[in-house]
């Protein structure tokens, strides 16, 4: 693939969409044949490739980068995690799934607070419903929880 035709947009789109679910890849593989690129092109393809490539590698590095910097201060650990979890609400494969798992834990607990938690009807346009649909998380928008975890830090 061509690393250099993809903008930042669509990478960031991909990396909404896709599966966060899947292992991250083997140590060896994400640390082995290490160069620097000679021009800035090549340069920011490689890095666009890597970060789609290797997402759940970088996304573990990073948590552990972070928590090791934070052991210092334990109240930073707090605003860690809810920064990860503001970001993993971006991505829709996690969302949806949240969303299922909470309601689903919600309804055997109490099935009219279950109820409140649906997301509204989305209009049908054209006699198919819309394929840019919002993405809900108990009843209400998902930028609300990103909004709310992302001002707790």
């Amino acid at each position: 693939m061509d690393w250099s035709a993809v903008t930042a947009e669509d990478l960031v789109d991909a990396l909404r969409e896709v599966d966060w679910s899947t292992p991250p890849r083997p140590v060896p593989e994400f640390f082995s044949r290490f160069t620097v690129p000679r021009s800035y092109s090549k340069w920011t393809s490689r890095l666009k490739c890597n970060l789609y490539y290797y997402r759940t590698n970088y996304f573990i590095l990073i948590m552990i980068i972070l928590g090791v910097g934070f052991i210092w201060k334990p109240v930073a650990i707090l605003a860690a995690f809810m920064t990860g979890i503001s970001i993993a609400f971006l991505n829709d494969s996690f969302a949806v799934t949240f969303n299922e798992k909470i309601t689903r834990t919600v309804r055997q607990f109490s099935p009219h607070l279950a109820a409140k938690m649906r997301p509204p009807i989305t209009p049908v346009l054209r006699g198919r419903p819309s394929s840019k649909r919002s993405i809900h998380i108990c009843g209400r928008p998902r930028w609300l929880f990103v909004l709310f975890f992302s001002a707790g830090v």
